[in-house]
């Protein structure tokens, strides 16, 4: 059965609670079980990691490596500073990364929001849409044909 992980990062395990005006009423939990149904549609299986330490975040990506379809990555703040996240997506190639967030960063008040350092080395980017972001990023993990 084709595998597809979903990585947060930093403060999303306070999501629903942490500015709901920006990131929206839904917790992480709700998104895994939204994720986990939409994929069972599809016969595909899910796997979830949240973790708020960076070396964390790198270690699962490399776990992953070849043995799921797709990663869908939200990487929260480090989106704009880590350059050992950015090196750890290069490395799992050539298992794809999704890049989503929550809010639409381009149109944030804060500049330094507006430069991601990873979606050089991601297939793509969702941004805006909410907590919908992710099923728009499981339903294009769909299409890889990874294991």
């Amino acid at each position: 059965m084709k595998k597809i992980l979903l990585i947060n990062g930093p403060n999303l395990n306070l999501l629903g609670v942490r500015e709901p005006e920006t990131y929206g009423h839904e917790t992480l939990a709700d998104v895994e079980t939204h994720m986990t149904k939409s994929a069972q549609k599809s016969n595909v299986q899910m796997e979830f990691f949240q973790s708020n330490h960076e070396g964390e975040l790198i270690d699962r990506l490399h776990e992953a490596r070849g043995k799921v379809a797709a990663v869908i990555f939200n990487p929260g703040g480090y989106t704009h500073t880590s350059v050992a996240l950015r090196d750890a997506v290069s490395a799992i190639a050539p298992t794809p990364v999704i890049e989503v967030h929550l809010s639409n960063v381009y149109a944030r008040p804060d500049a330094f929001r507006h430069h991601s350092l990873l979606a050089p080395v991601c297939v793509g980017q969702i941004s805006g849409f909410g907590t919908q972001g992710y099923l728009l990023a499981l339903e294009a993990a769909l299409e890889f044909d990874q294991p």
